[in-house]
């Protein structure tokens, strides 16, 4: 069974978007295992700190290193994605040993969608630019360019906290769940 490791851009705990994460958790179980990355202590990138790397970045590698496929869920910060997971993906991005750039690191290849859950843009800003740096040369994830499911919450959700999906996004986050099962089996 794959190993699918689920990444929040949304540090709340009731969260939109981990709520989307549940959705899908619902629609692989059985068919994927899944789990959820705490990288709630990762600190800020510093090379100052960066060898030998923190306990904290040492654990999201290993996890991410463990997984088949990442799936992120992100809300969009200023037509953008969140700071916080940016500062992962750096992470992710850097040597595991000072000046060794021949060494795979632990994003490299790993096989990756994203959906998002937020206003009016659905997160389309968000997933563009997270494509546009999960492919760069150096951090070279394998990202699955669709289906990307982005839910453009209602007024409901945004003043009673949480999300109600409408038949067209479960079919929406169906479709990405077969596809990205599909994907991980290439």
């Amino acid at each position: 069974m794959k190993k699918i490791l689920f990444i929040i851009g949304s540090l709340r705990r009731e969260s939109f978007n981990r709520q989307l994460a549940h959705e899908v958790e619902l629609l692989l179980s059985g068919r994927a295992a899944t789990a959820y990355l705490d990288y709630s202590d990762v600190p800020l990138m510093n090379q100052d700190m960066e060898f030998p790397a923190p306990e904290a970045v040492q654990r999201v590698r290993e996890k991410v290193a463990e997984a088949d496929g990442l799936w992120i869920f992100s809300p969009e910060y200023n037509y953008s994605y969140p700071g916080h997971l940016k500062n992962l993906i750096d992470w992710l991005s850097r040597p595991l040993i000072a000046g060794d750039r021949q060494t795979p690191l632990a994003i490299n290849g790993k096989k990756t969608t994203m959906s998002g859950a937020g206003g009016a843009s659905a997160t389309a800003k968000c997933r563009e630019k997270l494509t546009e740096l999960l492919s760069l040369p150096f951090i070279r994830a394998d990202v699955m360019t669709e289906p990307k499911t982005g839910i453009q919450l209602n007024m409901e959700a945004w003043t009673e906290g949480r999300m109600i999906l409408s038949e067209e996004q479960k079919a929406m986050l169906r479709q990405q769940v077969e596809a990205f099962l599909a994907y991980l089996e290439e």
